[in-house]
């Protein structure tokens, strides 16, 4: 080994162990870092083994993502129980890759495992205001883009009972939806359809838009969607808060109606959705609740038809009764009007007849004189004949050949004759 040590060039004055270094480096750490410092970094990894919690920290470029610095950070099992649940109830998920944060750190060197960074607090605010930050980001890109608001302008169908679901299939916040709906104190019946999908961790997102794709091939069959889930503050909601869901959720055509299941604050996924309830349970009776509100509407339209016939049918038999009353006076006046009218009617049509009966009695007269004058027989009287062959005039001789019958009529006779 080199000497460490060496003195006027000379290579052989003393050797050190690495043990040995590393003490003297421990010291050195010691001695000079012997203070509490507050530091911001990101995590790029975190695990816990035996009640432990083991942590990557980086510090990348600001101007990109590569890391400018990086350490290793341990929390011991006697602090990591107390400040694990602080964090996660105030920020509402754990510690994750990713997730800015803002720790109190000691230097620690140990002679076989190195240097590291020992962590003695959180605070969870730091955390809670990057979140916000971010989440204040995607907001402003979704108004940017005009999507941010599409969901609230929807509506629900009066008749809302075809429902989908997303949620975990094993999640105590489906079942507790499920038996809400069956439950109802109306007796409402509602068709539930579950697209399971992960509801905690880093793959919310993807597994969400993917539900929502399933749903899109069936958007026919459904009223609405229902996105929920069960569990403490405790579990991770980040993937609740990404573009690429909220977008999704804010152009999606059906209503999209979120129980998550926190209280704390509003997620960007319910920031974007047509309703944003507290559990589960406050969505199946959201839902039981738009159904009475319809059927209580169909109650009073019910109610509002048969007031307004029941009045009709009064107001109708009143009038009625009115005209019953009038009806002998009315039938008096109409037979008199009606009498009278006829009489007159009959006056007229008495002359009007006796004048038609002289005028047809002169056209007849005029008639029989007019066929008197044209009577055949008349010629005859005054001595004239008239000579037929065949039953015909004749009126001209030379019509006539010699054999021909002819018959000559006279006033008082016939003659027949035959020509030679």
């Amino acid at each position: 080994m080199k000497n460490l040590f060496a003195t006027n060039g000379e290579n052989t004055a003393k050797s050190l162990s690495l043990y040995e270094l590393n003490l003297l480096v421990r010291d050195a750490i010691e001695m000079s870092l012997d203070e509490e410092y507050w530091v911001e970094a990101e995590i790029s990894e975190v695990r816990e083994v035996r009640g432990h919690c083991y942590m990557e920290l980086v510090q990348k470029d600001l101007l990109g993502s590569t890391p400018v610095a990086r350490a290793s950070a341990k929390c011991w099992k006697t602090a990591w129980e107390r400040l694990r649940p602080r964090f996660e109830r105030t920020t509402g998920q754990p510690l994750h890759a990713g997730m800015q944060v803002l720790l109190r750190v000691a230097a620690s060197f140990h002679e076989a495992y190195g240097f590291s960074w020992i962590v003695s607090d959180i605070d969870p605010t730091y955390t809670m205001g990057d979140m916000a930050r971010k989440r204040q980001e995607i907001v402003a890109q979704l108004k940017e883009a005009g999507v941010f608001d599409l969901q609230k302008e929807l509506s629900l169908p009066l008749f809302a009972q075809r429902i989908a679901v997303i949620s975990s299939e094993q999640a105590a916040g489906y079942g507790d939806f499920c038996n809400h709906l069956t439950d109802n104190d109306f007796g409402f019946a509602f068709n539930v359809s579950l697209f399971p999908a992960v509801m905690q961790g880093e793959a919310v997102e993807g597994s969400i838009i993917a539900a929502l794709d399933s749903i899109n091939q069936r958007i026919d069959d459904f009223d609405c969607v229902v996105v929920i889930r069960g569990g403490g503050a405790t579990a991770d909601l980040s993937g609740f808060d990404t573009l690429a869901l909220a977008e999704n959720v804010a152009n999606f055509p059906l209503p999209i109606i979120t129980g998550i299941g926190h209280e704390r604050d509003e997620r960007v996924l319910d920031m974007v959705s047509f309703l944003r309830v507290k559990t589960p349970t406050a969505a199946a009776a959201f839902l039981i609740d738009h159904l009475a509100t319809t059927a209580q509407i169909i109650a009073d339209c019910q109610s509002a038809v048969a007031n307004y016939s029941e009045r009709r049918i009064t107001s109708e038999k009143l009038r009625l009764m009115r005209l019953s009353e009038k009806l002998p006076m009315l039938f008096s006046i109409a037979k008199t009007t009606q009498t009278s009218y006829l009489n007159q009617l009959f006056v007229k049509l008495t002359t009007l007849a006796e004048k038609r009966l002289i005028s047809e009695r002169h056209r007849l007269e005029m008639t029989r004189q007019k066929a008197e004058s044209l009577d055949p027989m008349l010629p005859l009287k005054r001595g004239y004949s008239v000579t037929l062959h065949q039953g015909k005039i004749v009126r001209d001789p030379r019509t006539l050949q010699s054999g021909d019958e002819i018959e000559t009529k006279l006033e008082k006779g016939t003659l027949k004759s035959i020509i030679k």
